[in-house]
Parts: C-alpha cells; structure tokens; sequence
C-alpha cells in the first residue's frame, strides 16, 4: 500500500472511531448496553444540501441500491408537488388555527422512514416536523443508529398542529391519511418506526384503544413493510426510564437497512 492509500485508510479509520465515540455517548443517553456501528461506504458522495423552501432533503443516490440519480430527483419532485397541494388543504377544522402545513423532511430515497403525532408549536411555526424538544431527542436516537436526519424520511399523521397540543382526533388523523399514503408511495422505506400510539392508529396497526406498550418490541406488517412500532419521543421526555426500550426496538432495526436477511417475520392485524 502506498502512502496516499496508508493517509485515506487512517482517515477512515479516525472517522470510524469518531463515529463509534459520538454513538457510545449517544447510547449512554438512551440507557442502552450495546452498540452498531454501520461501516462508512466509499460509495458515499459527501454532497448533501437542502432544497430551498421544502422540507425535503436533496441527496447524491449513488449509494442506494437500484435507484438512479434520475430516479431520486423525480420522486424529490413528487413529494415538493405534494407538498404545495398539502399547503392549502382544508379537509379538517385543524386547518383553522395552524401558521404551516408541516409536511415531512429527509431523504427522498430513505430506507428508513418516521412516523410521529403531528406538529407542536415549534414545528407549526418551522414548517418541518421534530424540531423541538422531541426533535432533538430523536435526532440523537437517529445517530446512535449511525445515521443522519437527512438519511431517513420523517413526517407525521397530521400535517397541522392540533389546538394546545392535544392528539389528534381519529377523524383528523382519517382527513390526513390521503397525504402520508403519498409519502409513503413516493419514498418507498425499506422500514417504518412507528412513533406513538397516534401513529400506529394512523397506519391502521392499532385501533384507539390499543397501547404502545402492547404493540411495540416486534415488526408489524404494513402492505409488506415492516414496521417497529415504540414509544414517541414527548412521551421518553416525560418517562425517561423508558429509553432503554426505545434503544431496544430501533436496535432491531438496524440489520434490515443493510439489506441482510430477508426480512424480520412480521404479525398482522387481527
């Protein structure tokens, strides 16, 4: 090996262990006792930039499988479409008080895609989900998984904040269905982590009555994507004891965005 290769290798091997620091923190935060460290990809373009005036996150596809630049950009394109037909809906009372549709965020292309409530006041007042409190502890939830925000998709079961923050109301979360099917048609995630008992009844895993306590630690089928239903992170806010549950289900997580295996066995509703 020469010298240029001898500094590349160091250089990953120093990123690597930065990494695998920053995850060992993180994961101290969630109160887990072990660790995946998703190896970089050479593949991988350094690139990444956000589309003026969209939530959505515009990325190089080189590094995933069976998608084309082309490919990428059309479905960028789609869900910006979307987007400004979303902004001017009125299809429930939910419409009458918010100050943005908050649509989604993250990678067209997303393996991996996040499902939450609806949007709070930092959120209303942004226009892009989780950038609060909750936020913030889901992006650290992200990076001990050895991703980024703008790798995964992230949006809700309702684009408009509810009044005072309150769940939303099953009808509401019905009106909004027709806009989260599009997301989902045009990212096509590989997985789904289903946040919240609001989200599980959004994609038809729960019914009202239902908890998250009963559905979460194992894949649920939605139209043959599996999905990994666990607590949202307000709720973790508020019950912090129970991140080391959390950390336990997106760990399951992991192994199915590497393309391994041929998928988690999954039970269905009823």
């Amino acid at each position: 090996m020469d010298q240029r290769g001898q500094a590349d290798l160091y250089r990953e091997f120093a990123g690597l262990t930065a990494s695998l620091k920053t995850q060992l923190g993180l994961l101290q935060q969630l109160g887990g006792s072990s660790v995946t460290v998703r190896l970089p990809d050479s593949r991988l373009p350094e690139g990444r930039r956000e589309a003026s005036g969209s939530g959505v996150v515009e990325r190089e596809q080189a590094s995933t499988p069976g998608v084309s630049p082309a490919d990428a950009s059309a479905r960028l394109e789609r869900l910006r479409c979307l987007e400004a037909e979303a902004s001017g809906c009125t299809s429930c009372r939910l419409a009458e008080g918010r100050t943005k549709v908050v649509y989604g965020v993250g990678s067209p292309v997303a393996e991996l895609m996040f499902i939450g409530e609806g949007p709070g006041r930092d959120e209303d007042l942004q226009g892009i989900p989780f950038v609060g409190k909750a936020g913030e502890l889901l992006t650290r939830i992200i990076e001990a998984m050895g991703l980024r925000r703008e790798d995964v998709y992230i949006a809700n079961v309702v684009k408009c904040r509810p009044p005072q923050n309150r769940k939303p109301l099953l009808e509401e979360v019905l009106a909004c269905r027709p806009w989260l099917k599009g997301q989902l048609e045009i990212v096509k995630p590989r997985v789904i982590c289903v946040l919240g008992h609001s989200a599980g009844v959004g994609l038809g895993l729960m019914e009202p009555t239902d908890s998250v306590g009963r559905f979460r630690g194992r894949f649920h089928d939605f139209h043959g994507i599996p999905c990994m239903v666990t607590y949202h992170p307000a709720y973790l806010l508020r019950n912090p004891a129970e991140k080391r549950k959390v950390w336990s289900d997106v760990q399951q997580i992991i192994p199915l965005l590497s393309g391994g295996g041929s998928g988690p066995a999954m039970q269905a509703r009823g």
